[in-house]
C-alpha cells in the first residue's frame, strides 16, 4: 500500500493563524447588530455504556468417558444482558476482543423506547461486519485498538436494554484456525452509544451561505470567518482540509454546477489535476461537512492518511436498520462514527462518505472530500478506492430514489476528479480477503458493490440491484458520451 501520514502540525498552525487574522479587525469580528452573539462549538457530548455480556443458558462443556462429566452433546454457547435500565442510548453493537475471531451466530436486542416506555421486539443485528475494516497489515488494523464488531442498529431513543446471543450450531468461531465448535467470541460486550447533540457554530461563508446570522459582511468570494470562538484545533485540522471548497469552519460544501465544478476543481488541485479529467468532472453536490453533522473531532486519531488515487468506489448500506427521519441523519452518523473509533477501535468512521435515505450527502473520514482519504470500508481493497454508505439495510428494503441519485451524483463528480469512466472496469490489488488472495490483481467495476471485493451481503441485494443504472446515470452526469 502507498499511504503517507499527513501531517497535522502544517493544518493546525494554518488554522491557529487564520483564527486571528480573522479575529484582528473589531469590524469583522462583531456580530452584525441585533444578531445573537456567537455561541462557542462544544464538543458533542455524546457517551458509550460499554457491558460485559454473561452466559445465560448451559453451554454443557462436559467430556464424554469422564466420570462424572455428561455425555449429552455440547449445546450451542448463549450470553446475554437480562432486561436493565441504562442511560440513555440510540444506537447499539456487540464487540469482542480478538477482530481475527468471527461471531458465527444471531445477535438480537430488545429496547425500552424514552417517553413512551414500550419495550421493542426482538430485533436482530448483522453479525457480519468484519468485511468493513482496515486492510490487513496496515497501521491502523496494527494499532492494537481494533475489535471485532457486529454492524451497529439504530434503535432510536432509549433507556433499557435487553440482548442475548447465540452460537450457530457445529460452526468454528475463528477463520483458518481450529476451535471448539458452538463457542462465542471472548470478552463480548454490548456497546451502547448515545450520539450527543450537535453544538451551533456561528459562521459567515459568503461562497456557501450563511448560517447562525443573516448579515454577510463584504469579503471575497472564499468567505469571510466572522468568528470561530472556542473551535478546537483537531475541528481546525478537519475543517481546514476542505479549503479552498469551503471557507474554515463551513458546515456544508455547496453544489456547483458542472462548469462551476471543473473550475473549482483545477482551483483546489493548484495545478494537479489532469487535463484529460476536466472535461469529465460532473456538478459537485452539497456535502454536509463534519462540523456540520457534529462530529466530535476529539475522537478520531489526528492527521490524515492518504492513498495514491481513487480508482473504484465501492457502494455499502450500513446496515443499521431502516428506522430514522432523515432530520436524525446525523445523529445517526454521529453514533456509527462513536461506534468506529470508541468501540470498534478504528482511526476514524470508516466511510468516506454517506448518504441519507432523502439523498443527503455527508463528508465521512476527516481529509478533504476532493482528496484520496484511506478508508475501512471494504477489507482488502481499501487502497486506490473510495467508500460510499447508504444509511440503512437495503436487502429486502428498496432504496429511496433520492438516495440512489445522490449516490450517482457523487461518484460523477469524485471519480471524474480522478478521471474514472464510471462505467468502465478498474484493476486493484487486494491486500487480503474472503474472496481474493493478498497481492492478487482483481478487475472491478469502478462503481462496485462491497460484495464484489467480499463475500458479504453488503450493500444488500436491492441496493446493488441498483447499480448498473447508477454507473449509467453518472457516466451521463460527467458528460461521456
Amino acid at each position: 500500500m502507498r499511504g503517507f501520514l499527513a501531517s497535522s502540525i502544517g493544518v493546525a498552525t494554518a488554522a491557529a493563524l487564520a483564527l486571528p487574522l480573522a479575529l484582528s479587525t473589531p469590524a469583522a469580528a462583531a456580530p452584525a447588530l441585533g444578531a445573537a452573539a456567537p455561541t462557542a462549538p462544544v464538543a458533542p457530548a455524546g457517551s458509550t455504556q460499554s457491558l460485559p455480556l454473561a452466559p445465560l443458558g448451559p453451554a454443557a462443556d462436559r467430556s464424554p468417558g469422564v466420570p462424572g462429566m455428561s455425555t449429552s452433546p455440547r449445546l450451542p454457547e448463549t450470553q446475554g444482558l437480562p432486561q436493565r435500565e441504562v442511560k440513555r442510548f440510540s444506537l447499539v453493537g456487540v464487540v469482542w476482543d480478538d477482530a481475527s475471531t468471527q461471531l458465527f451466530g444471531r445477535v438480537q436486542v430488545r429496547t425500552r423506547a424514552v417517553g413512551t416506555g414500550s419495550w421493542s421486539d426482538w430485533q436482530d443485528i448483522e453479525t457480519r461486519n468484519s468485511e468493513h475494516a482496515p486492510d490487513l497489515g496496515t497501521t491502523e488494523s496494527g494499532s492494537g485498538r481494533v475489535r471485532g464488531s457486529t454492524a451497529p442498529l439504530w434503535v432510536g431513543d432509549s433507556d433499557g436494554v435487553e440482548v442475548r446471543v447465540q452460537a450457530e450450531p457445529g460452526t468454528p468461531a475463528t477463520r483458518g484456525a481450529t476451535r471448539a465448535a458452538n463457542r462465542l467470541p471472548s470478552g463480548m460486550r454490548i456497546e451502547l452509544v448515545d450520539p450527543g447533540a450537535a453544538d451551533p457554530v456561528t459562521v459567515i461563508d459568503a461562497k456557501n451561505g450563511a448560517s447562525g446570522t443573516s448579515d454577510e459582511p463584504e469579503g471575497d468570494d472564499k468567505g469571510d470567518i466572522v468568528s470561530l470562538p472556542g473551535m478546537t484545533m483537531e475541528a481546525a485540522e478537519s475543517s481546514n482540509a476542505n479549503v479552498p471548497l469551503a471557507a474554515l469552519g463551513a458546515k456544508e460544501i455547496a453544489a456547483l454546477n458542472k462548469a462551476d465544478s471543473t473550475a473549482d476543481a483545477v482551483l483546489a488541485s493548484e495545478g494537479t489535476l489532469s487535463a484529460a479529467a476536466r472535461p469529465y468532472i460532473g456538478p459537485r453536490p452539497r456535502i454536509v461537512t463534519r462540523l456540520g453533522w457534529g462530529a466530535d473531532e476529539s475522537l478520531r486519531e489526528p492527521g490524515f492518511v492518504y492513498t495514491s488515487t481513487v480508482k473504484a468506489a465501492f457502494v455499502h448500506h450500513t446496515a443499521s436498520g431502516n428506522n430514522y427521519a432523515c432530520k436524525d441523519a446525523p445523529a445517526v452518523l454521529r453514533g456509527l462514527y462513536r461506534y468506529h473509533v470508541v468501540s470498534s477501535g478504528w482511526r476514524d468512521i470508516g466511510y468516506n462518505f454517506a448518504v441519507d435515505k432523502c439523498g443527503t450527502v455527508y463528508e465521512g473520514r476527516a481529509g478533504g472530500v476532493a482528496k484520496a482519504v484511506l478508508g475501512a470500508h471494504t477489507m482488502g481493497f481499501n487502497t486506490d478506492s473510495m467508500g460510499i454508505a447508504v444509511i440503512g439495510t437495503y436487502t429486502t428494503t428498496t432504496p429511496p430514489a433520492a438516495a440512489v441519485k445522490a449516490v450517482a451524483q457523487l461518484t460523477a463528480w469524485k471519480l471524474g476528479l480522478f478521471n474514472r469512466d464510471p462505467r468502465a472496469k478498474t484493476t486493484l490489488k487486494s491486500g487480503g480477503g474472503n474472496l481474493f488472495a493478498k497481492g492478487t490483481n482483481v478487475k472491478l467495476n469502478v462503481i462496485s458493490g462491497h460484495r464484489d471485493g467480499f463475500a458479504t451481503e453488503c450493500p444488500g441485494k436491492l441496493l446493488y440491484g441498483q447499480l448498473p443504472p447508477t454507473r449509467t446515470t453518472s457516466a451521463k452526469l460527467q458528460g461521456r458520451p
